[in-house]
């Protein structure tokens, strides 16, 4: 299988090429267009009861769609996400875990673990969802980001905006304080916000569902 992430950064889509046996897993409705060859199935991936939790708690469809190269020919697969942003590539190494914020998830090999994963009421207070995806390695997965992304390795302490921390490793633990004194925090428009600490590289979105319906909300009012 080959994949390439084509596009500008604001609008990404990931090329798969499948050859003959190749298969690929993805979120319900992510295809774009594909050869009329490709094999296409609905799954309930891990089972029922994991599917019904990443509906429930991880901002996914409750069916996985998986397409297969049953042809002896290479076939082409366009997969993209429903929100403008650039998407990320990660190839997970064996027993290689990684945390992905709710709803961000394109697609991932066949053998790449995927369930959710208890956050804390500190990140659903930070609007980063009471539950986070979990994949564990070996294997590929691609997902989304809200506008850009920004990579940052983090030795010590770093603080993110609520909305914007989209991946991020076991190693890095997420914690909530102010943005800064009483009178910052109150009036200064940051509010709370996510403390990193530990090491380990984690992936930064520079936009965020909630700024953005905030910002529109705000005009309709108007």
């Amino acid at each position: 299988m080959k994949t390439r992430l084509l596009g500008k950064k604001s609008f990404s889509h990931i090329e798969v090429i499948l050859d003959q046996g190749d298969e690929i897993h993805a979120e319900s409705g992510a295809m774009a267009s594909m050869d009329s060859k490709v094999e296409l199935s609905a799954q309930f991936r891990g089972g029922f009861l994991s599917a019904i939790a990443r509906k429930l708690f991880g901002g996914e469809s409750l069916f996985m769609s998986e397409y297969t190269n049953e042809s002896s020919e290479p076939l082409k697969l366009i997969l993209t996400k429903p929100t403008p942003g650039e998407i990320v590539e990660h190839e997970l190494a064996i027993d290689e875990i990684l945390y992905v914020q709710p709803g961000a998830f394109i697609a991932c090999e066949p053998m790449v673990g995927f369930k959710t994963s208890y956050a804390g009421f500190k990140s659903w207070i930070l609007r980063e969802g009471l539950f986070r995806l979990k994949f564990e390695g070996p294997g590929k997965v691609w997902y989304g980001a809200y506008g850009g992304v920004e990579e940052k390795s983090i030795q010590g302490e770093y603080l993110v905006d609520t909305g914007h921390l989209l991946s991020y490793p076991p190693g890095i633990k997420v914690k909530l304080q102010f943005s800064g004194g009483a009178f910052s925090t109150l009036f200064g428009g940051e509010g709370l916000v996510a403390r990193l600490e530990g090491h380990g590289k984690v992936k930064i979105q520079t936009r965020s569902l909630g700024g953005t319906s905030g910002w529109l909300n705000s005009r309709f009012r108007a």
